[in-house]
């Protein structure tokens, strides 16, 4: 390096000195950016585990061009997204954070697979980055199968989109609407070839929220496409994008799955032993129903939520002893403060009033906190 002319003459010794500080601070410098910067993924299937419990997968299925994700110390961005596929088939990819298993690709520490009626909560977290253009949408992907497996793809996908852009839509057809974890969804049903696939799309995009994975996991039991005995395989949250995508960003992810003992009914999710009598009085265009409760097995169930699916039709207008939402297609009856607990052997009684159209006919199937009831 020249020195300026004008510059004071330093004596060797304070000179040695303060190059030594300078060349000890840009190492420093140069260590701590190192130690800071994201982990990049271009390969096709490449991941990386973050925060000691969680794997970022750049997951590029649907298409040869290249995609390359950033991993950050709570998410992940899209840095790259080439190419496009027709908005009328399958997105190119799944870029995503998950807990619990992926072929084989198992987050570290997860208590995944778990038994659905091992489980009392599953909160979860997340915040998004959008961007305006290409088409996309912005999912959980939650998983449920027969078997405990951490291979391949599991039998029934639970899809939430929290975000869509661009002329895109979930697998199969509209099946109505609903109300879970307290939002209202479009409600889609259908099958890919490969697994059922149930999904709820938000009206208006969300891009922060945290809520329990089992509200979902429940509507799957009630429309028969998951038992309390199936597996909770693996919960995931990212984008599929059909046409461009970079930009996009995960920014926060939490997810925690909370198992009781198997066996314990007064856990929200436990193995419960019950039966359920439907007794509806019609006429011309209306009902009503009472709905009791027996809890058949030993212990007691506490905080109990009974779901089914009213035939399509009919309507719910109001209901006593319980809080019925929504008021058509796949509802929830949970209890009231005064019979949030039925003891072994006891019951639980409510009733709703609705409309009907059509021939009016009875819920095919209930369950209690996750556990299939019989009918009396």
């Amino acid at each position: 390096m020249r020195s300026s002319p004008r510059r004071a003459r330093s004596s060797p010794g304070l000179l040695g000195a303060l190059l030594t500080a300078v060349v000890s601070m840009a190492a420093l410098l140069t260590a701590a950016s190192a130690s800071h910067a994201d982990t990049t993924i271009c390969e096709t299937f490449g991941s990386a585990t973050i925060q000691g419990r969680y794997v970022v997968q750049n997951n590029r299925w649907g298409t040869g061009e290249s995609q390359c994700i950033a991993v950050t110390d709570s998410g992940f961005r899209i840095t790259r997204a080439d190419g496009s596929v027709p908005t009328n088939g399958a997105p190119k990819s799944y870029p995503s954070v998950y807990n619990g298993c992926h072929y084989t690709n198992c987050s570290p520490g997860t208590n995944l697979p778990a038994q659905l009626r091992t489980v009392s909560t599953a909160p979860t977290s997340i915040s998004y980055g959008y961007v305006n253009d290409g088409a996309y949408d912005a999912a959980y992907d939650i998983w449920l199968d027969p078997t405990p497996r951490t291979d391949g793809v599991s039998r029934t996908e639970i899809m939430v989109w929290l975000n869509r852009v661009g002329p895109v839509q979930p697998v199969g057809s509209r099946a109505g609407t609903a109300t879970v974890a307290g939002r209202q969804w479009e409600v889609w049903s259908g099958n890919n070839g490969s697994n059922d696939v149930l999904s709820f799309v938000a009206p208006s995009p969300i891009t922060g929220w945290t809520f329990d994975v089992m509200d979902f996991v429940q509507q799957a039991v009630s429309r028969g496409l998951a038992q309390s005995s199936w597996y909770l395989t693996s919960v995931q949250a990212g984008f599929e994008p059909w046409q461009n995508g970079t930009g996009l960003a995960v920014t926060s992810f939490s997810s925690t799955v909370n198992t009781g003992s198997t066996g314990d009914p007064g856990t929200p999710g436990g193995s419960t032993a019950c039966k359920v009598t439907y007794a509806p009085n019609v006429w011309q265009g209306g009902f009503t129903t009472d709905v009791t409760i027996t809890n058949t097995g030993s212990t007691k169930v506490s905080n109990w939520k009974l779901a089914f699916t009213l035939p399509s039709g009919q309507q719910i207008t109001s209901a006593w002893n319980a809080n019925v939402a929504p008021s058509s297609g796949a509802v929830t009856a949970a209890n009231v403060a005064y019979n949030a607990e039925i003891a072994a052997g006891g019951q639980a009684a409510f009733g709703f009033q609705g409309t009907y159209g059509g021939t009016f006919t009875k819920p095919s199937a209930f369950s209690l906190n996750g556990s299939a009831c019989t009918i009396a």
